[in-house]
């Protein structure tokens, strides 16, 4: 099961990726981009975690 969620996020990441095109930015660049950061929230969501200190766990 964790091969196939490995699988399909990593799938997930390179589509929104390639589809979402951020600016570049003037000053010091995000910690996250935009498609990592869906990608997390998607996965956290798949795993039905229910809070930000559970998922860190």
């Amino acid at each position: 099961m964790t091969q196939d969620l490995d699988t399909l996020l990593t799938a997930f990441y390179v589509k929104i990726d390639d589809t979402i095109r951020t600016p570049r930015w003037l000053g010091r660049p995000p910690l996250l981009t935009d498609s990592e950061l869906v990608c997390l929230a998607v996965a956290q969501v798949l795993l039905g975690t229910r809070s930000e200190a559970h998922w860190i766990r």
